[in-house]
């Protein structure tokens, strides 16, 4: 299976600066797991090329993460005008809210399936679950999502 890797390093990016929550080093990581991925023609060659290339950002992101220390938000954030920007705020800070609520794996899963548009055939070799599996827990956290919001 040939990957795009045009088209996957938009969406590896986003798996990145989700995880890691900063754009600099979102834009590393990426960098970093095209270059790892890049060295290493075997899995390109067994099709399983995506797979891989998310295996590597993941333990990217989570190397990353293990490395800096956690910062507090400052007391004094920027209030909007706006009604429709606070409005917008607010929906995102309550989905991020539930979000938190999920596993970190689940929050991963859905990730990957509804904003990167990973096939379900993908998630499942890089989390070792059937699509049974994927589907149950995909189920699960939307409707767990539907009643937290």
């Amino acid at each position: 299976m040939f990957i795009d890797l045009e088209e996957q390093y938009d969406k590896i990016y986003r798996y990145c600066y989700y995880k890691l929550h900063h754009r600099e080093k979102a834009e590393d990581i990426t960098q970093e797991a095209f270059l790892r991925f890049l060295e290493n023609e075997h899995y390109q060659d067994t099709g399983k090329g995506l797979q891989y290339l998310y295996t590597i950002a993941r333990n990217l992101c989570i190397d990353e993460f293990r490395r800096k220390p956690l910062e507090e938000l400052p007391p004094d954030l920027p209030e909007s005008t706006e009604n429709k920007l606070e409005n917008q705020l607010l929906d995102s800070i309550c989905l991020k809210n539930a979000l938190t609520r999920l596993p970190e794996e689940d929050q991963e899963i859905l990730l990957l399936k509804y904003v990167n548009e990973v096939p379900a055939a993908t998630i499942c070799q890089i989390y070792n679950i059937s699509r049974f599996t994927l589907y149950r827990r995909t189920t699960k956290s939307l409707s767990q999502l539907k009643e937290a919001l």
